[in-house]
């Protein structure tokens, strides 16, 4: 009996990932252009821009990334001055990560090409297939989130 070959071209978690990764690389075109960030410094702009004040760890789990991409990512934007660090009150071994007005200025000025890269991406399906990829990918998501 012939060994059961797993064909990774069909197979659903590896055509996610390489959507996913394709789908990244032509986003990150914008902001690497734009600003010269990586994809983890972006994610970490994106993550303090829509919710304000976040500890690292949050923006690692926020974002599905390492603590040391977000380790670097946040002191590269503290480099920047794009954002500041403020010890916790009652826990020294947190931080406390904000954007400062010029993260905010870049925040702000990526967010419509963010939306606009977005509709562009799903104005290349039709109607039935844009209706069909958001509800699959909430579907999945759903279904993964309940362990």
């Amino acid at each position: 009996m012939e060994p059961e070959i797993l064909e990774l071209e069909s197979f659903l978690p590896y055509r996610l990932y390489r959507l996913a990764d394709a789908v990244s690389r032509e986003f990150s075109r914008i902001y690497k252009d734009r600003h010269g960030l990586t994809r983890p410094e972006w994610r970490t702009l994106a993550g303090l821009g829509q919710h304000g004040t976040m500890t690292a760890t949050e923006l690692g789990e926020q974002s599905a990334m390492h603590k040391t991409k977000v380790s670097r990512a946040v002191a590269e934007l503290e480099r920047r001055r794009w954002l500041t660090r403020a010890p916790d009150e009652n826990d020294r071994r947190l931080e406390h990560l904000t954007l400062t007005r010029a993260g905010l200025a870049a925040y702000r000025e990526m967010v419509p090409l963010a939306k606009a890269f977005e509709r562009d991406l799903l104005g290349k399906l039709n109607a039935s297939e844009r209706a069909a990829i958001v509800s699959g990918v909430a579907a999945l998501e759903e279904v993964l989130s309940k362990g």
